[in-house]
């Protein structure tokens, strides 16, 4: 059955970090309705086998079939690193993830073609941003960091924390001595470490938000196949998770900016 413009857009994540995707999602095109699915009670994936994770990835993306999603946006780095593949040959509907997206931004921001990526042990570990990247242009040169400390220290709320801006310049200080002009946050936790981020590496240095990159991407997209929503009411936002509303919606409306209604338990 065909996508009607009025369908959701279905976004998900293995936690709560999707969310500056949906926040991205509100800004760009406020008229889109979404369906969010966290899955609070088996994360973090990173530590978990890239056969387990396509498992879940595959409950998640027929989960969210079912709601009739007109776009999948898989906004979990870790799930776009290793179960993109599976993904893709799941859906019958367009699929975005972000690390496609991060890898554009940052061939079309880099001037000298020296790029910097900071993301989670699993992402980084996996070279996902480093192929993606070089499929755009094969002659930048990367350099990756994983900066495992800033995911808890988000969801702990230190956002401009001394703790976190010391975590910051160590992680971030080998990136800098390589004379980087673009760094990639390569973790939809990162958004939230702008302002500081941006601090520490200085104005010369583009920052690449894969919660803006695939926000715009999916404009473009839903333009092109004429599946953006015409109505003018309010919007439909439901957030489904495994585990924990309660704290979900604690950290999540930290990082949507709003508080969240709609929240339901969802058994796996």
């Amino acid at each position: 059955m065909a996508s009607l413009p009025e369908y959701p857009i279905g976004v998900f994540d293995s936690g709560v970090g999707g969310l500056t995707v949906v926040h991205a999602l509100r800004r760009q095109l406020p008229r889109e309705n979404i369906y969010y699915f966290g899955d609070t009670a088996r994360v973090p994936y990173g530590v978990k086998s890239e056969e387990t994770i396509a498992r879940f990835a595959t409950q998640i993306v027929e989960f969210l079939l079912e709601k009739r999603v007109k776009i999948l946006i898989v906004a979990c780095n870790t799930m776009a690193a290793v179960a993109s593949q599976v993904i893709r040959g799941l859906s019958s509907v367009p699929v975005l993830d972000v690390i496609e997206s991060g890898a554009r931004g940052a061939a079309l921001e880099t001037r000298s073609r020296r790029v910097g990526v900071i993301g989670t042990l699993a992402t980084v570990a996996s070279g996902a941003y480093d192929q993606a990247i070089r499929r755009y242009d094969a002659s930048i040169q990367i350099r990756s960091r994983a900066c495992p400390l800033f995911v808890p220290l988000v969801e702990e709320g230190w956002l401009d924390h001394v703790v976190t801006r010391i975590t910051a310049e160590e992680y971030l200080r080998p990136l800098c001595r390589e004379a980087i002009d673009t760094l990639v946050l390569g973790c939809t936790h990162y958004p939230l470490l702008k302002p500081l981020l941006r601090e520490v590496v200085g104005a010369d240095v583009r920052l690449v938000d894969s919660a803006e990159a695939i926000a715009r991407q999916t404009a473009e997209l839903l333009e092109a196949e004429q599946l953006a929503n015409p109505q003018t009411g309010v919007p439909d936002y439901h957030f489904f998770v495994t585990d924990v509303p309660q704290r979900f919606q604690e950290v999540g409306g930290r990082f949507l900016g709003r508080a969240l209604e709609n929240v339901h338990i969802v058994q796996m």
